[in-house]
Order: structure tokens, then sequence, then C-alpha cells
């Protein structure tokens, strides 16, 4: 059986100006999870998506774990567009400083946004307005499943392979894998870890594939690096 490794990003920089790089703290998840899969690991390939945060956190990682293996780049590894699907919600949002403005007037911005994405990733989903978005929740799904399958062809039997991505990302294959309904799906994104691995079994003989393992990030359990466990 070959392995494929899904590797959430690192922690982005919300509230900045540039909302795709990695923060400080993003930076450091990268590091300790390299250093983690240094002595487990030896990837045979590595694909990210095209966004910067996964080139950074393909970097970060690779780099302490003293792999030289070339970064092939899929867009299907990409995330959904969260700012187009925040304006078919909220057009006025359109003007990025006044939803910032606008967050920043609550008590707590992230749950503010958190719950704000929540609501706008549901109408997204519903299958109700296609029409406004583009691209579209099914499109997205078969994007993903798409990706991972070519990923598998490309490589081949009895691989052990690292893909970079996003937590959207993964959570569609997940609920794919595991049935999960569109409801369900939504609620597991909203606990998928920054920095954390998804691992994905397969044959490229039948090409089954088979959820092994979820989410982990207990590299980042304990005293000394408690404080990189974060969600967004």
């Amino acid at each position: 059986m070959g392995a494929v490794y899904l590797i959430r990003h690192g922690q982005a920089s919300f509230g900045k100006t540039h909302y795709d790089q990695l923060s400080d703290t993003g930076l450091e998840q990268a590091q300790v999870l390299g250093t983690a899969l240094r002595p487990r690991l030896r990837p045979d390939a590595v694909f990210r998506g095209s966004m910067l945060r996964h080139e950074q956190t393909a970097d970060g990682v690779l780099g302490a774990m003293d792999s030289l293996c070339v970064q092939q780049i899929d867009e299907g590894y990409n995330e959904y567009d969260h700012e187009d699907i925040i304006v078919k919600l909220r057009p006025m949002y359109a003007n990025k400083l006044l939803m910032k403005a606008d967050l920043a007037k609550t008590l707590n911005p992230r749950r503010a946004f958190q719950s704000m994405l929540t609501e706008a990733m549901s109408r997204w989903m519903s299958g109700k307005h296609d029409a406004d978005y583009g691209e579209t929740w099914p499109t997205f799904q078969a994007r993903c499943t798409e990706a991972l399958a070519q990923t598998i062809a490309a490589c081949g039997p009895s691989k052990t392979v690292l893909v970079f991505t996003s937590g959207g990302v993964i959570t569609c294959i997940c609920q794919r894998l595991l049935g999960l309904s569109d409801e369900a799906t939504l609620k597991l994104q909203w606990t998928m870890a920054n920095a954390a691995v998804t691992k994905v079994i397969y044959s490229a003989q039948t090409g089954r594939q088979h959820l092994s393992s979820l989410n982990e990030h207990v590299h980042f359990e304990g005293d000394n690096n408690a404080h990189l466990i974060t969600y967004r």
C-alpha cells in the first residue's frame, strides 16, 4: 500500500493585508512538523497547491526534514475562494477595509469572522445559489477528488507522498472517504489544526483509497509546543 500524507498549511496571516502568507506562528509550526517527520518519513514525491502558504509550509517542513524532493505544483490542491464566498453573502464586504472595521467592533473578531464564514459556506454548499459562484461546491468536490487521483496515478504503487494543501481540500477528501454529509463536513473543517497531518493509504492496482488517520497534531502537544495548536 502507498500512503499520501495530506498536510494542512501553517497558520496564515488572519487580519493582515496579505492573508496568503504564514504568520510567525505558522513558520514555527512548519519547522516543528518537519522535525517530527524527519525520523519517520522519507518521501518519494511532494506535491502542493500554488498558494504562498502552501509553498512556505512545504519549504519549512522539507527543510527541517533535510528532504531534497522537488515540489510539484497542482492547483487542484488550492483552497476554495473564501473571500468570494463571503462577498456573495455580504456584497458590501467586497470592501475589505469595511469588513475589517466591522469585525474590529465585535468582542471577538476571530469568532465573528468564523460565524460569518460558516453562514457563507452553508449558502455556497446548499446548491441553491450556484449561479453566483465562480466555483460551485460540487465543482470543488470534484477538483479535490481528481487532484488526489492524479497524484496517486503519477506516483504509482507503494510510494510515500507528501501533499501540502488546505483544510477545505482535506475535509472534502475525507467527506468522500467517510461518506459524510455536507453539514458534518463543514463541522469537521473547523476542527482541522494548522500543520496537522491526515493520512490516506491507497492501492494503485485497485484504485481504492482509505482514510488511515485524521488531523494528527501530536507534534504540538506538551508544554513546549502547546502554543502552536491553532485552527485559523
